[in-house]
């Protein structure tokens, strides 16, 4: 699973939905280089739980700003 990209991405006071959240994350490892299958496991693995698991896959993948 991808973590630590040191990827930057603007959510704080944006739209905290849950989808939201997951488009803007995978556009931002699209455009930062990651191949289709690493950003499909990641998604896999910050979906596989409930609100607060894919928070917190997301804040160990990229730097939230």
């Amino acid at each position: 699973m991808i973590t630590e990209t040191g990827v930057e991405v603007e959510l704080l006071g944006k739209d905290g939905n849950a989808f939201f959240i997951l488009g803007t994350v995978k556009k931002a490892l699209e455009e930062a280089g990651y191949e289709a299958e690493e950003i499909s496991e990641w998604h896999t693995e910050a979906t596989a739980g409930d609100y607060n698991h894919l928070l917190r896959v997301v804040m160990e993948t990229v730097v939230v700003l």
